[in-house]
Parts: C-alpha cells; sequence; structure tokens
C-alpha cells in the first residue's frame, strides 16, 4: 500500500493535468518568444551586422512598448473586436489577433537586412513588441480569470515554465540556427538570419493553434464594476448629452479611471512609494542587460558559447532562482526577500567587471552568468509576488499590466543610453554604473516594508 504522505503529493500534483493548466504551458512559450527576439537576440543580430554600440543602445527603447501597455490595457479588458469576439470570446480574440501579428511581424523583420534598411527593421520589431505586450495583457486576464483560485499557483508555474522554454528557444536556439546555416562573427551573412527568424515565426503556430482549442473562460461581470459604472451615470445624469454618449462615457469611467482610482484609494500617501519600488526595483538588470549580447561579441565569444552559456545554462539557473525565491518567500516572507533579491541583483552585475578585465573566459562567463541569473531569478519570484498582492480581483489584468508597465518604463529609457556610456567609458565602468542603480532599491523596498507592516497593524485592518 503506498504510504499517505506520498499519496497525498501525487494527488496534489494531479492538477497539472488540468486542461488549462496544460494549455497555459503552450501560451506562456508564445508569450515569451517574441521578446528576446525584438530586444537580446535582435541586438547580436545587429552587433555582428555592424550597427553601432550607441544605435543598438537606443534601439533598446523599442522595449517601452512593454512599458506603456498600461495605456490600451483597458481597451484589450473590456473592448470587443468585430467578428473575433463573437467567434471566440473577449480573451481568446485579442490573443489570437495579437499573436498573428506577431508572425507576421517575426516575417517582416526576417525580410529586412538591418544592414541595408534598418528603419524598416525597426518598424517591424515595433510592431511585434506592441502585439506581444497586448497578448500580455490578454494573457493575464485569461490566466486569472480561467482557473479557481486553487489552480493559480499550478497556471503559474506552467505559465514560468513555457515561458523560459520558448526564451531559450528565442536565444540560444535562434543563435544556433544561424551559426548552423553557415553565419559567423568574422563574416556577416544576412541569409543566416533570415532563416533564423522565419522559423521563429513559424514557432508562433503554438499559440495560435492553442487559442483556437482552449476556451473562453465565463467570467460574470463583478458587483464593483458595475457599482462604478452606475456611480459614473448618476455624476452625468444632469449633463445635457445624449445617452449614448452618456453611456460610453460611464463605460469608459468603469475601464479605464476605476482600476487606477481603486488602487490610489486603497493605498492612499503610500501608492507613490509603491509605485517608486516598482519602477526602480530591476533597474540594475534592465539596465546591465541591453549591453550583455554586445559584450559578448566584443570579449570574442561565440555564438555557440553565448547560446549554450547564456541562453540555455543561464535560463535553467534562472529558474532555480526562481523555485528558490518562491521558498524564501514562503519562508521568511515577500519583503525580505525583495530586499535581497535587489542586493543580489546590484552586487552580481560587478562579476561582469571582473569578467570584462579577463576577456575570453569560458569558465569566468559561466560563473558570472550562473551567478547573475540565479539572483534574478531569486528578485523575479518575490516581486511577482509582490506585484500579485497589489492588485484588486476586480481589475486585475488592468492593475497588473499598469504594475508590469510602470516596473519598464525608467529602466527601458535608462538602458537606451547604455550604448553611449560604455562607448564613451568602457564596459568596466558601465557595469560598476549598473550596480550603484541597485542603492536606490534597498532604501525604497526597507520603506516599503515598514509602511506594509504599519497598514497591516492599523486598527482600519
Amino acid at each position: 500500500m503506498m504510504p499517505a504522505t506520498l499519496s497525498s503529493w501525487l494527488h496534489a500534483f494531479r492538477i497539472y493535468t488540468h486542461p488549462r493548466v496544460l494549455g497555459m504551458l503552450s501560451l506562456g512559450f508564445s508569450a515569451g518568444l517574441p521578446l528576446l527576439l525584438v530586444m537580446g537576440t535582435l541586438s547580436f543580430w545587429l552587433r555582428e551586422a555592424g550597427i553601432d554600440r550607441s544605435t543598438i543602445g537606443h534601439l533598446s527603447w523599442i522595449g517601452l512598448a512593454y512599458g506603456f501597455k498600461w495605456m490600451w490595457s483597458p481597451l484589450v479588458d473590456r473592448l470587443p473586436l468585430p467578428l473575433l469576439t463573437q467567434w471566440l470570446g473577449r480573451r481568446r480574440a485579442w490573443l489570437l489577433l495579437s499573436q498573428i501579428v506577431i508572425a507576421l511581424a517575426l516575417i517582416g523583420i526576417a525580410l529586412t537586412d538591418p544592414l541595408r534598411n534598418l528603419s524598416h527593421t525597426v518598424f517591424f520589431a515595433l510592431a511585434a513588441a506592441f502585439a506581444s505586450a497586448t497578448q500580455d495583457i490578454a494573457l493575464d486576464a485569461y490566466r486569472i480569470e480561467a482557473v479557481a483560485p486553487r489552480l493559480q499557483g499550478a497556471m503559474a508555474a506552467t505559465y514560468q515554465a513555457g515561458y523560459r522554454l520558448a526564451m531559450i528557444l528565442a536565444s540560444a536556439g535562434a543563435l544556433w540556427i544561424a551559426a548552423a546555416a553557415g553565419s559567423s562573427a568574422d563574416i556577416y551573412d544576412y541569409a543566416t538570419w533570415r532563416i533564423a527568424y522565419l522559423s521563429m515565426a513559424a514557432c508562433m503556430s503554438v499559440g495560435i493553434i492553442t487559442t483556437l482549442i482552449i476556451r473562453e473562460p465565463e467570467v460574470p461581470f463583478t458587483r464593483l464594476i458595475s457599482e462604478n459604472e452606475d456611480r459614473a451615470r448618476a455624476a452625468i445624469a444632469h449633463w445635457r448629452i445624449s445617452a449614448a454618449l452618456k453611456q460610453m462615457l460611464a463605460w469608459l469611467y468603469g475601464a479605464v479611471i476605476a482600476p487606477f482610482r481603486d488602487f490610489i484609494v486603497r493605498y492612499g500617501g503610500q501608492a507613490l512609494l509603491i509605485l517608486a519600488l516598482i519602477a526602480v526595483y530591476r533597474i540594475s538588470d534592465v539596465v546591465m542587460g541591453v549591453m550583455s549580447n554586445p559584450f559578448y561579441v566584443d570579449m570574442g565569444y561565440t555564438k555557440d558559447e553565448v547560446a549554450t552559456v547564456s541562453k540555455v545554462y543561464g535560463v535553467l539557473m534562472t529558474i532555480a532562482g526562481a523555485a528558490l525565491g518562491g521558498v524564501l518567500t514562503a519562508k521568511i516572507g515577500i519583503m525580505r526577500t525583495l530586499f535581497l533579491g535587489a542586493i543580489l541583483s546590484a552586487t552580481t552585475n560587478l562579476l561582469f567587471v571582473w569578467l570584462a578585465a579577463r576577456g575570453h573566459d569560458l569558465t569566468g562567463l559561466i560563473f558570472t552568468v550562473s551567478a547573475d541569473n540565479l539572483s534574478a531569478g531569486i528578485a523575479s519570484s518575490a516581486f511577482i509576488a509582490y506585484l500579485s498582492g497589489l492588485t484588486n480581483s476586480a481589475y486585475s489584468a488592468t492593475q497588473y499590466a499598469l504594475f508590469s508597465s510602470v516596473m519598464l518604463l525608467l529602466p527601458k529609457f535608462i538602458a537606451g543610453f547604455s550604448g553611449d556610456f560604455v562607448d564613451a567609458y568602457g564596459y568596466a565602468s558601465f557595469f560598476t554604473g549598473t550596480a550603484l542603480l541597485g542603492l536606490p532599491v534597498l532604501v525604497l523596498v526597507w520603506l516599503a516594508g515598514r509602511a506594509r507592516f504599519e497598514r497591516a497593524e492599523s486598527p482600519e485592518n
């Protein structure tokens, strides 16, 4: 007879056989694929094509599309698409549209040589980033609405697994394909990169097929949303405008204004502190990450070395770090783990200073990537838990889009000047500067932790 403890664990793992949980693996893959193809992998391609570091740094602003997704998240949350919504439902309609646009944009990048027409490459990269950010909004909403609360952990786990697998394919896979097709750092060959990106576009079919197979979640209109729209209707009832316009204004209030107002009302004066912490928490990693691939190229690492160490082994270390971060969050709490993650993310950037002094050193690269990605995993795990705890279930998609957008805006803006900084002061000074950027984060985590404790101890709570 099977021991009771083992039987209970096996029963618990059965949640991963739920159809929607399994589907989230493919949807997570679809979400993770475009990110590096319009940033990290593209920067490697551009540098190999001879594009200067300053331009590559400026082009990292393409990633700001993810930082501004809060601006159109209410529309994705509430606006029906002609024909598609009636056929597939709210969430699946937006998912399918965004996935098709991503695939077409990747094809556009593949068919454009940046050395001959960089502006066309930038246009298609922007289209892919915008569509990818839209997919994230719809997918976050689907993930929250598709299953009961007890399955949310399994949904998040399979989503992260699919996402990370896609990142391996979009980075290491694309580099391997380009290398196998004959590309080398010494001789630039556009045709090899065209093959790589066309292959990546074909991989978007995984998400498209899954979206067509899964069922639309049945989510009732929450009372809070209805109350907010009723409040807006009452406020504009005396206005001398048509009934249709009044209805539209009430809808806009409920979809656009109410989610942000809800956050400010719930947290009051602490809202600005929370947003400040969200805005800078990942700044060390994001700013440093833009120059990592150009750094590898300039240090003489081959595509196979970068693909194996940074893109495969590194991602696996990130997954391990995320698992460790989950355990630490449960054991010592979210805020302490946030603080630890901030320290590790900043200090491990100094390892790149050491690596820059050593030049081409594969052992040093393995050690540096291991420490950096492990710390990033710990920080990410705690940060996602922190952001999830801030949202109101009535506006989870829109508020989560706001938080994840704020998280990227400032770091991505600063990262755009990273190439200029490296050209002027060198890699060692750049990596040291990214570590110093993490110091204000420690202060904000401490202040947010104290505010969180005071809020929990307040008699009102």
